[in-house]
């Protein structure tokens, strides 16, 4: 079998039923149970994926960005997210087809 081959054996589909089927033991005696949840933060960790596009900005606005600071895409990026959170979500654009 080569080594990017990632159909499944016989063997391996077996050992995946087995895993299906075992319990799994929950009692770590060291694991401190959490109760209090009050200091917890919603988002803490969460990353959006980030997509790379080509988008025409107007010089002097992306120069007002640049002179904002270094991080100037992601002072950007923060601009058309506090847009999108105050509008409305858009309606689909409808395609007409021409005669």
């Amino acid at each position: 079998m080569k080594p990017d081959d990632t159909t499944l054996t016989e063997m391996m589909m077996k050992e995946l039923k087995a895993l299906k089927k075992r319990k799994i033991d929950l009692s770590d005696e060291e694991a401190p149970e959490i109760t209090a949840w009050d200091k917890a933060v919603v988002g803490k960790f969460y990353r959006p994926v980030k997509k790379q596009i080509t988008v025409r900005i107007d010089a002097d606005v992306l120069e007002w960005f640049r002179h904002a600071t270094k991080k100037y895409q992601t002072l950007i990026n923060l601009a058309c997210r506090e847009y999108m959170m105050t509008h409305d979500k858009p309606r689909k654009r409808v395609k007409h087809k021409h005669p």
